[in-house]
């Protein structure tokens, strides 16, 4: 989450697709105080790209028989964590900016 916070408010789409129910998944965003653009089932990622536009898409998994191949199909770049961490939006990033 910490991940996320630090770029709220910089032009990225925060969101989450995954197993877990809708409602679910709001709760955890909700319990964090990190304001969410989208909620979608993982199968359901597509509906992003369609929605949403952006230059580039993304989504971070920790599974990669399911995040990945969704990720994918999608036509989203898949990341590990520890990728997404490493990408040059968080290079500019220290704990003072968190």
């Amino acid at each position: 989450m910490d991940m996320v916070r630090m770029v709220v408010g910089d032009g990225f789409l925060i969101g989450s697709c995954s197993d877990r129910p809708m409602s679910a998944q709001r709760a955890i965003w909700e319990a964090h105080d990190i304001p969410y653009d989208f909620v979608i089932p993982k199968h359901m990622l597509a509906d992003v790209k369609a929605k949403f536009e952006a230059d580039r898409y993304f989504h971070v998994g920790d599974r990669e028989d399911l995040d990945k191949k969704y990720a994918l199909e999608a036509g989203f770049e898949f990341l590990w964590p520890d990728e997404a961490a490493a990408m040059p939006w968080f290079a500019t990033k220290d704990s003072s900016d968190a």
